[in-house]
């Protein structure tokens, strides 16, 4: 079996590394452990975790450990990396309800069963921290100098950086000695905006306990123009169906730019790389084949066979001209629509947009098309008399369609 670290480098994973040729021939002798965390800031898991969780399928089915740390302590101070703005502070119970969530996620991915992987929360040690005693055993191996230097509080700096983000560092560090001591942990692995912060925890168990460890990470999921990917006009593409539909989520891979193809299958499937080497092969319209490949394999790893199936078939009815039955649907009563409904209403109250503004915007520039007729006019209303068989179909844009019933 090739070694998995190959396998990574060659899709296109890795970003940064320490001791790489020692890294490579550790994971070639014997299983290591190694962890991810995952602030529970949302109810669940993006399309950003998803490359994350594809690395841990990856080193997983290499026989080796994977360790998923729930942050129910970090999120609790939360982490300034690459954000211009202090986060929304949580609740402990909020926190709580959120790492549960993500929990019952990562179980449709990875095997928890004895030996196979281990999923723990840093609200375990974090929160019982006796703080005098916590800044005297480890706060002193941390120069405030070079903490200010590091990448991870560049942006905030200029905003003002509180001294509750200033922590996130520290904490980060700790569960990585943490991890070292109660599971051998020997290497963790995040984001490449994380860097800074896996060093500290890597620097930490070399002055704590004058251990080996390593720090890995991988390329953030961008566009070619250096956006990153998964965020849509509704807001992030979730891995949750309830916050995005399959249908919503193998639509918004199929229609990536062609650019990016390559790169995606690499990252998001689990397709020998010679199969997308042939797929990526052609240009213009018969790349669409392989966009179509990418939005199904990811699909079925996030949802599953069935659900990719229905997406699949669910988009070829829609740009074949048929009204399919999977598209996201938005349920109206009777009495909703008893004095009609505004094209802006219409539009945010299906979350087709987040805001009015944007449904305006949208609708005067001639975006948004209601059972294939153009709306222009803001002022327009929806009545049941638009409703064909208690259906109804909008078109935003060329690729986005979303379908409006009646209980």
């Amino acid at each position: 079996m090739k070694n998995v670290f190959d396998v990574l480098k060659e899709r296109g994973y890795i970003a940064q590394v320490t001791h790489e040729d020692d890294l490579r021939e550790r994971m070639a002798k014997d299983p290591i452990t190694f962890y991810i965390g995952f602030d529970a800031t949302a109810e669940s898991l993006h399309l950003g975790h998803y490359v994350q969780i594809m690395v841990m399928m990856h080193m997983q089915n290499a026989g080796h450990r994977p360790v998923v740390l729930l942050g129910g302590g970090t999120t609790m101070v939360g982490d300034p990396s690459g954000k211009t703005d202090m986060r929304k502070m949580l609740t402990p119970d909020q926190i709580q309800h959120n790492a549960m969530r993500f929990k019952e996620q990562f179980e449709r991915f990875l095997d928890f069963s004895p030996g196979k992987a281990i999923l723990v929360d840093n609200a375990e040690w974090l929160l019982g921290l006796n703080y005098i005693e916590f800044l005297r055993k480890v706060g002193r191996h941390f120069s405030i100098n070079r903490m200010l230097s590091a990448e991870c509080y560049k942006a905030r700096l200029e905003q003002g950086l509180t001294f509750l983000e200033f922590n996130y560092m520290i904490m980060q560090a700790y569960d990585f000695l943490e991890l070292y001591r109660r599971y051998d942990c020997q290497m963790q692995m995040g984001g490449d905006d994380q860097w800074s912060n896996i060093l500290a925890g890597y620097e930490l168990i070399r002055k704590v306990e004058n251990g080996n460890s390593y720090a890995l990470t991988f390329q953030l999921l961008t566009t070619s123009e250096g956006t990153k990917m998964g965020k849509t006009e509704s807001g992030a593409l979730w891995l949750d169906p309830d916050k995005t539909s399959p249908y919503e989520f193998y639509q918004y891979l199929r229609n990536v730019d062609d650019r990016d193809v390559e790169k995606t299958l690499k990252l998001l499937t689990f397709l020998p790389l010679d199969e997308i080497d042939e797929l990526c092969s052609v240009e213009g319209v018969e790349l669409n084949k392989a966009k179509e490949r990418l939005a199904y394999e990811a699909t079925k790893i996030v949802h599953g066979e069935e659900e990719a199936n229905k997406a699949q078939e669910a988009a070829k009815k829609v740009f074949g001209g048929g009204l399919a039955e999977d598209l996201p649907t938005t349920e109206f009563k009777e009495t909703d629509l008893t004095k009609g409904k505004d094209v802006l209403s219409l539009l945010t109250e299906t979350e087709l947009v987040p805001s009015r503004s944007e449904a305006r915007r949208l609708v005067q520039q001639g975006g948004i098309t209601i059972n294939d007729e153009k709306v222009t006019d803001i002022n327009y209303v929806i009545d049941q008399e638009a409703f064909v068989e208690g259906s109804l179909l909008i078109k935003k844009g060329k690729k986005t369609y979303h379908r409006v019933v009646i209980k």
